[in-house]
C-alpha cells in the first residue's frame, strides 16, 4: 500500500473533496521521509516555515481543541485557553490524538477526523497566498490557503502566538 492509499490520508482527500476543495485533494503530496516538524515539512517542501500549518491538538475542558499554527512560532496556551472560551488547555498526548482525529501525530489533517473539532486558525497563515497542511500520515502534505482552512474546519481566525514569541516578525 501506498502512502496515498493509507486510509487516513484516503479520508482527507475524501473530505476535501466533499467539501468542494478538489484542488487541494489534487495537490496531495506523499514525501519520501516523515516530516513531523514544520521545520522538516518546509525544507522538504522548498517552502518558508511559515507556511506550514501545524495541527497542534490539545485537551481541554470541554473536549479535544485543534489550532492549525503557522511554523513560524509557537501556540501560546493561556491565550488558546482564552479564546477557546476553556479554562486550561494541555498538550495531548499520542493516544487522545488518534482517538480524536483517528491520525497520528506529526500527520494531523485539519479534516477527516471522526467528528468536528473545535478548532482556531492562526491569523499568521493569512501571510501566505499558499499554505501546506498535512493530510493524514507523517509523509503527506495538501497546499491550500489560509481562508480555504477556516471554511474547511469551520474554525476561529485568531492570533494564537504572543508578538514576541513570533520568529517571523
Amino acid at each position: 500500500m501506498s502512502t496515498l492509499e493509507h486510509p487516513a490520508v484516503a479520508k482527507v482527500a475524501a473530505a476535501l473533496r466533499e467539501a468542494g476543495m478538489d484542488q487541494a485533494a489534487d495537490g496531495i503530496r506523499i514525501l519520501d521521509a516523515d516530516v513531523k516538524t514544520a521545520a522538516a515539512a518546509a525544507a522538504a517542501l522548498g517552502v518558508d516555515v511559515g507556511a506550514i500549518a501545524n495541527s497542534l491538538v490539545f485537551s481541554t475542558d470541554s473536549g479535544p481543541l485543534l489550532a492549525l499554527t503557522s511554523g513560524a512560532h509557537r501556540a501560546d496556551t493561556a491565550l488558546l485557553a482564552y479564546l477557546a472560551g476553556v479554562r486550561e488547555v494541555g498538550r495531548a498526548d499520542a493516544k487522545y490524538v488518534r482517538e480524536h482525529t483517528g491520525q497520528p501525530i506529526g500527520g494531523v489533517a485539519p479534516t477527516g477526523h471522526p467528528a468536528p473539532l473545535k478548532t482556531l486558525v492562526d491569523r499568521h497563515l493569512a501571510r501566505h497566498a499558499v499554505v501546506w497542511a498535512a493530510a493524514g500520515h507523517p509523509k503527506s502534505l495538501f497546499p491550500t490557503t489560509f481562508t480555504d482552512l477556516v471554511t474547511l474546519t469551520g474554525g476561529t481566525a485568531a492570533d494564537v502566538a504572543r508578538e514576541e514569541d513570533d520568529r517571523a516578525s
